[in-house]
């Protein structure tokens, strides 16, 4: 599958930033200008469903992961560095487990192997209430699913991938209808018969609740020389709502074990 993509950076090791659910490759857009300063090729990929890559199914794990392992063979990456937030994260774990030694670090942001129930049903509920094919603005949009999601950041959030085509109207660019009818997919566990010894660096934020201290032990059960680290003051959008502190606690792990 040929993922849309975004390269930072012309030179140094190779990084792929994998966004989560409803997300899209320019999330991570501004802290990867800061990521390539240090001295990284960074790539921002847009996952299957998602942005301007192909809607097409599975909405599965594995197939994120064979998705993962053509970009790195089609862009011809020694050993990359993985980072990935929430469902991306889940993709990195399963592409490690599935193809461990072909990569030098990785970098899991607030999200564990461990099942995850669907929480995300009341947003499908919103997001399949606007009328795609009528709203004239994304203030029409914003009002229809205010009343399914009162908090405003997540609700421009979520509108980041509402966009006018060329034919007129509006359209998403996730696909909304997988997404409707797969989503406990994005929360399945990641299994593994064996122990990855390859660096992992965790990230959770101290005010999440998606990695919790309990589950330290079944992280390491799987990713032995793995490490936790918490960051305070943040949610489950950690690089969005603490870059700065993000930035520290990711070079500083790479700085020592790359």
């Amino acid at each position: 599958m040929q993922l849309n993509f975004k390269q930072i950076g012309e030179s140094g090791k190779p990084m792929i930033i994998l966004h989560g659910v409803f997300g899209l490759l320019d999330n991570w857009l501004g802290i990867s200008k800061t990521i390539a300063d240090h001295g990284y090729r960074v790539f921002l990929v847009d996952q299957r469903n998602h942005g301007r890559s192909p809607h097409q199914e599975p909405l599965a794990f594995p197939a994120f992961a064979e998705d993962l392992r053509e970009f790195i063979a089609e862009h011809q990456l020694e050993k990359p560095v993985l980072v990935g937030h929430s469902m991306g994260g889940k993709t990195i774990m399963e592409y490690a487990v599935t193809y461990p030694g072909t990569y030098d670090a990785l970098v899991v942001v607030d999200i564990g192997p461990k099942a995850y129930p669907i929480h995300h049903a009341r947003i499908l509920q919103g997001l399949n209430a606007i009328p795609i094919d009528k709203i004239e603005s994304r203030t029409q949009a914003d009002e229809i699913l205010s009343e399914y999601e009162p908090i405003l950041s997540v609700r421009q959030f979520l509108l980041k991938n509402l966009y006018r085509k060329d034919e007129g109207g509006f359209g998403w660019r996730f696909n909304l209808a997988l997404l409707t009818k797969d989503m406990s997919n994005v929360g399945a566990e990641i299994k593994s018969e064996s122990r990855i010894e390859t660096p992992t660096l965790f990230v959770r934020g101290g005010k999440s609740t998606y990695i919790l201290d309990d589950d330290l032990e079944g992280i390491q059960d799987i990713f032995s020389n793995a490490r936790l680290e918490t960051i305070a003051d943040a949610g489950h959008w950690v690089q969005a709502e603490q870059p700065r502190e993000f930035v520290t606690v990711l070079f500083k792990f790479l700085d020592e074990v790359i």
